[in-house]
């Protein structure tokens, strides 16, 4: 009975060891904080900036009137193609015509009127000679003399005048002239007419001061797409940078090109308000453009800033920025003087960046010198090496609860397991 009391004893004593045990690991477990992590890899890393505008031809002419008259005649209709020289339209000539005969008729008014300008002022001339003639023999008094040589600079003036009144007629007539020949419109350039204002009847106004488009020739072989780039991005853009354009009209086919101008100046939109906008105007070079883009058609794009081929690259959500504080473990002991500590350069503002490093079941928060960025990785360029083990996920993880020193336990995401199945 004693060595049975015994036995019974021991094995009472093993279940509450072994109930011990199982709690203190289920504790542990339940403390450590649940994590994904991966390896530090080498990657190509692309840079890009994201822009919107429109798509339009590199080259496009807005087509007006330089004088304002009734279209009578339209020889051209919207989609058109046009060769350069080709007739466009004709504005009523009836008016300008008129104008052309008046000035004609003035023209020759004001050259007879100079011939006989011309005749008087020659008899002058030979009046004055003659009485210089009689004065130097004695027989012509001074006054006589200075007479004659006063009407000869009168007359010679007239002459004068009426010559400067030939060529002002002269001038209007030309004018008259560029005016008339102004009612017949040609086209300026090879191409298609993308836009179609007004048609036969209405008034074109012809004011050299107030836009009134009739039509609008683009070369539609060559288009490009207008897109605007905000202040903070527009540094980051060169001319010859690649870029890939997207138009909404066209949901599958992707179209390639290059940067080809950068506006100096900036567009402010919403000026004063909290929707202000500051943007800069880019124009991208389309390489292939195909057949089907038009002048119009809504366009995104992304412009390919930089590229590293080989980098250090992490997910952007593993970068966390922190405080020195904000890292420090509180609810551990405090370490040995010879334990080493993670030191930190905090910014201007106390942050520092950050990535977690897990090493036998404990994170450590490393700072980074971080680089360019694609839509999902960031380059390190200093701070960590690759098959570094590193904390992915989960955002609230990075973001608040771990600290240095913190035990995760790594959860495989669905990928994973799924890929192991």
């Amino acid at each position: 009975m004693s060595g049975k009391k015994v036995f019974i004893g021991l094995g009472i004593l093993l279940v509450i060891i072994v109930a011990v045990v199982s709690f203190s690991m289920n504790g542990d477990e339940q403390e450590a904080v649940a994590v994904r992590t991966e390896q530090v890899k080498r990657r190509k890393i692309v840079e890009t900036v994201s822009a919107t505008g429109v798509i339009q031809p590199e080259t496009q002419v807005k087509i007006s009137a330089d004088v304002g008259a009734k279209i009578i005649r339209m020889d051209v209709k919207e989609g058109d193609r046009v060769e350069k020289g080709q007739l466009l339209l004709q504005l009523d000539r009836e008016r300008f015509l008129a104008l052309v005969e008046s000035a004609e008729a003035n023209l020759r008014a004001t050259e007879a009127n100079a011939n006989l300008v011309r005749e008087n002022m020659l008899k002058a001339e030979k009046d004055y000679y003659r009485s210089k003639g009689l004065f130097d023999k004695s027989l012509e008094s001074q006054a006589a003399m200075d007479q004659a040589y006063a009407a000869f600079k009168v007359e010679k003036a007239r002459y004068q005048s009426s010559l400067e009144q030939v060529d002002q007629a002269r001038a209007s007539l030309k004018q008259a002239m560029d005016d008339l020949s102004k009612t017949t419109i040609y086209a300026p350039m090879s191409g298609t007419v993308s836009q179609l204002n007004k048609e036969v009847g209405e008034i074109a106004l012809g004011s050299q001061f107030q836009e009134d488009v009739i039509m609008v020739i683009s070369n539609l072989s060559v288009m490009e797409a207008l897109v605007d780039v905000d202040e903070n991005d527009i540094v980051k853009v060169q001319l010859g940078d690649s870029a890939t354009v997207e138009v909404d009209a066209l949901p599958n086919k992707i179209f390639h090109g290059t940067i080809s101008e950068i506006a100096s100046s900036a567009k402010i939109s919403a000026s004063g308000s909290a929707d202000q906008k500051t943007e800069f105007e880019v124009k991208i070079l389309i390489t292939d453009p195909g057949q089907n883009l038009r002048p119009g058609m809504t366009a995104s794009t992304d412009i390919v800033t930089d590229v590293r081929k080989d980098a250090i690259a992490v997910p952007l959500q593993s970068v966390a920025v922190r405080t020195p504080e904000q890292l420090e473990n509180t609810e551990l002991p405090a370490a040995d003087d010879s334990t080493e500590k993670p030191e930190y350069t905090p910014d201007k503002d106390g942050f520092c960046q950050i990535v977690f490093i897990v090493r036998n079941g404990v994170v450590t928060a490393h700072q980074v010198a971080t680089g360019i960025q694609s839509e999902t990785h960031i380059e390190v360029l200093d701070g960590i090496s690759v098959e570094d083990e590193i904390v992915t996920g989960n955002y609230r993880a990075i973001s608040q609860i771990l600290q240095n020193n913190t035990r995760v336990r790594v959860e495989k995401s669905r990928e994973m397991t799924m890929a192991a199945n």
